[in-house]
Order: C-alpha cells, then structure tokens, then sequence
C-alpha cells in the first residue's frame, strides 16, 4: 500500500500528462500481481465497495474527532478522504504492518453495513496520512486526481509497449486485477480468447465542428439525437447493452435484450418512444423522458409501458461474425440498411440520413430545427473506417446553438478538488412574476462551468463579500448577480419549485452590467419548452 500511495500522492501534485503517464508505467512495470491490476482498476474506476461510503467516513470520524473540528476542516479542505486522512489520529506502536493493495481490497471487499465502522478504523490504524488517503480513494471509488480510464488504459499501453487500441479491445472482457492482461501484456502470452463474450468495443467519437466548413461531397449528414450512446451486443446467445463508458445497463432496458437475437454489434441512441407530454406519438421522446428510466435497478411494467425503449440506429461494428470497422461508412451504412429489416420494428429504427446539395444549405437546415429529441447533427467523413477513439476529420458533432435566458445567483458552494478553495458552484433562479411587485425569485438550475479562473475569482469574491447566510457548506447571497445561462432545453419537473429542469444548463456570460430586476422571467423559460 505504501508504494500505491506513493503514487498517487505524485499523481495528484503533477499537472503534466505525460508525467502521469510515466508514473503509472513505472508503478505497474515494477510492482508484482495482482497488487498491479487492483491499482489500475482503482485508478480507472474498476472497484466498488458498496459497505463504505463517504457517510461511513464521517461517522467514523465522529467517534474519533471533534465534530466542530471536522466541519469545519472538511469545509475548507474540501475534500472527505484528504481530512479524514489528515485528522485520523495516528497509530498507536504494535500494529499491524501497512496493508499491500490485495490485502487492502480483500478487507474492503468483506465488510458489511453491520461491522464496517468497526473494521475501516482497524485498517485506517494500519497506514499513515498518505496511506490513509490512498485507502480512503481507492475504497470510495472518487479518486479525482486527474486520472481518466483512457489515460489509466494508454500508461498500461506504454509501460509493456503494446497499442492501445488493443487494450480497449481487450480491457472490458476482463475483471480486475485482469491477469488475462497482464500475462499478454507483460509476459508476452496469447491474447485473452474474447470470442465468445458479449464484448463491448470502444466507440468512435467526433470533433466539434467549430469553425470547420466541409464539402457535402466528402461528408454525409446525420440527426444527432438527444439519448444516450449504446452498443447493443449478441454474441453466443447473449445479450447486452453498454453505454458509451463501456458499463452494462443490460438491467435498465431489459426490453431490448430479447429484441436482438442475431449475432451482432450495433451502434446508435437509445431513446424512448414520445407520449402526449414526451413528444410526437410513436416517435422520439425528449431526454426529460428517458431520464425517469435511467439508472434504476427495477424497472416496472407500468415504466415499461409508457416509457418503452428503442435504438435509433447509427451504425454496425460487427454483423454476424463479420468485423465492419475497416469498412469505408458507406459500406457499413449500406451493411446496416440491409440489416434493419430483420429487426423488429418496436425497438429499432435507422438514423435518418439528412439531404443537402451543399454546406450553406445544411446550415440552414440546423438552424431551422428545434425537436426535443434532436441536439444538432452529425457529420461522417463517407470513406472514414470505424476507428475507436476520436480521430481528426472523420466524424464531426455540430451541435444546434443554445438556448440563453438571464437569472440571479442564489447559493453557491465550494467545487471539490482544484476548486475546492472557490466558491465554484451556482444555484439560479428566475423571477416568479415583476420584482418591482414583490415577486419572489425560484431556482431553475446549477451550473459550475462556463467561466474562466479569472471569472471565477471574481466570483468567489462577489460570494464572500455577499453572503446572507450559511447553510452547512452552502451560501445564500445577495440577490444581485446577474449570469447569462446557456442551456440545450427546458422542461417540466416535479422535483423542483419552480416546476422546470433546464438541461446542460452552464454560465454564458457573467453580465456584470445588469441590475438583478431585469434578469428573465419564469414564464419567459417556460415558453421555450417544448413539452
């Protein structure tokens, strides 16, 4: 445990990308199995200790710290594993030596609600700050140290000199401490048998547009629907559903999983089918509709029935045992039209090729679209292969412009990680009718980006010099700050007071300039919705 925490205490002070990476090579290089893989899993995410938390943590430090002492340490560090770390009492002489990695994850893996405020300490004892640190992310599963899964995947890559785009082929075939990898990687073994595993395989990604203008010679055009990302896989009589991080979510839709049952790797969005409040009858909802279903573990006949799941089809990775990625998009696109037939039509449909003679004409014809189920369009080169990762001029996303309405900063809260000094996230609202009547302001939303460091010092400032009152780690401010927010749409919600959820809300402009009287209206946000 010492050298991992050794690790990520270098991880966490260094900025460079390529030194993180050479760290990560050097700490797998030289570290034995399966310390290595359990380490790499952590750092990519891969591990999940449902009995600790970061309540467990805090009631933990109850017993052991003063809890005035605690809130206010955890309120300006700003993060739950770094003062628990620091605070933890250090250990007493005669115990046991610090834990490696394995025997790390074994205890955490075995404790229970019942006795993990008992066995935690006794691990916690074990280690000093750094060690207690390391723990504590590791079994929290929120590392925020900069560590993405790719960039955890391209160090593995680098350390044994092997493509990364092999290890993506590989990596969600496998479990931590992933040997398979390891012994093909490092010991020069054959490669994990992956043939028959529903498999998930890396997706290709797009490039923004930007100020790109492309030949409609070279560019075919495509809706870019408002779902989320899946591949829907079969392979050897099985089954799943991945989301674009590579997660099964099989459970979620389990009504897609018998709606494929020929062999095959598919690409596209997966949506629900539009009600009288989620769009057209029979066509695609809006997200607002497909996020009642998203990320619950039961799903009833009753959601399954007004909330029915379908993939919109974008493209084919494999069709019945024949690898389409090194195929032109043309080739594959006709592949996929072929194949679409053969499905059932209450759970798939094509993406809809959009038709323009040239570029200016597209243009037009993205501004002229505002359906809920539609975020802009997509732009794939005719000869581009399927290519995972995201390739310069191959696929491009232009996403349809936001929406913007002005609202007044409400509460804000200190971010976490670089930003947990700052006051870096903001609860805004609209006004419920004239201010100069007495209306009163509602929350709309909460956004924490969209402004640069320098902005957000300003900010900061404007909320401690502003602050009516405390609530816990939360400040109420003065009513007079005025941001331009930009969002995709707005729609209905019972969850919140003013009646509306904004979606991918984030600050556009801090409008200094502007008296908070004259921010929108509630009724203003409500005409933009669309259900």
């Amino acid at each position: 445990m010492n050298e991992f925490a050794a690790l990520i205490d270098a991880l966490v002070y260094t900025r460079s990308r390529n030194e993180k990476l050479r760290l990560i090579a050097e700490y797998l290089r030289n570290t034995s199995d399966p310390d290595r893989g359990w380490a790499l899993a952590a750092l990519t995410d891969g591990l999940d200790f449902p009995a600790v938390k970061s309540s467990t943590i805090r009631n933990a430090m109850k017993e052991r710290v003063d809890p005035v002492l605690w809130t206010l340490s955890r309120d300006f560090v700003g993060d739950t594993a770094e003062t628990a770390s620091l605070l933890w009492p250090e250990p007493i002489a005669d115990q046991p030596e610090a834990p490696g990695v394995s025997e790390a994850v074994s205890l955490l893996s075995a404790m229970t609600r019942a006795n993990v405020l008992t066995e935690l300490p006794a691990l916690l004892d074990r280690l000093d700050s750094s060690g207690r640190y390391a723990l504590l992310k590791l079994a929290t599963g929120a590392m925020r140290i900069g560590i993405s899964a790719r960039l955890g995947k391209t160090a593995f890559a680098q350390a044994f000199g092997v493509s990364v785009d092999d290890v993506e082929e590989y990596w969600h075939a496998l479990k931590p401490p992933y040997s398979g990898l390891f012994e093909w990687a490092a010991d020069g073994g054959e490669p994990p048998d992956t043939e028959n595993i529903p498999l998930f395989r890396p997706f290709m990604l797009a490039h923004p547009l930007e100020d790109t203008i492309v030949s409609m010679d070279e560019y075919a055009a495509e809706w870019k629907w408002d779902g989320i990302r899946v591949q829907l896989v079969h392979v050897a009589g099985q089954t799943r559903l991945y989301s674009r991080s590579g997660d099964d979510i099989s459970a979620t839709f389990p009504e897609l999983l018998s709606a494929l049952e020929i062999p095959a790797v598919l690409d596209g969005e997966l949506l629900v089918r539009g009600t009288a409040q989620g769009g057209e009858e029979g066509g695609a909802a809006s997200f607002n509709a497909l996020q009642q279903r998203l990320g619950r573990k039961t799903v009833s006949k009753k959601m399954l029935a007004e909330a029915p799941a379908f993939v919109r089809l974008y493209d084919a990775i494999n069709i019945e045992g024949d690898d389409l990625r090194a195929l032109p998009w043309e080739n594959r696109r006709a592949r996929l039209e072929e194949f679409v037939p053969r499905l059932p039509e209450s759970h798939f449909d094509i993406s809809q090729i959009v038709e323009a003679e040239d570029f200016a004409q597209l243009a037009k014809i993205r501004e002229g679209t505002r359906d809920d189920a539609i975020e802009g369009l997509m732009l794939k080169k005719r000869d581009a292969p399927y290519i995972a990762g995201r390739k310069t001029g191959l696929w491009y996303k232009w996403k349809r412009d936001p929406l913007l309405i002005d609202c007044v900063m409400m509460y804000a809260q200190r971010g976490s990680g670089k930003r947990s000094s700052f006051y870096s996230d903001y609860t805004f609202g609209c006004w419920n009718g004239d201010p100069d009547q007495g209306a009163e302001l509602l929350p709309v939303g909460k956004a924490y980006s969209g402004f640069t460091d320098a902005e957000l010092k300003k900010l900061d400032k404007f909320v401690r010099q502003n602050t009516l009152n405390r609530f816990g780690p939360v400040r109420e401010v003065e009513k007079s700050m005025v941001l331009e927010i930009a969002f995709d749409s707005v729609h209905s919600s019972k969850r919140h007071k003013s009646g509306l959820a904004m979606r991918f809300p984030r600050i556009h402009r801090i409008r200094w300039d502007k008296p908070a009287h004259e921010a929108d209206r509630i009724d203003n946000l409500k005409a933009l919705m669309r259900d």
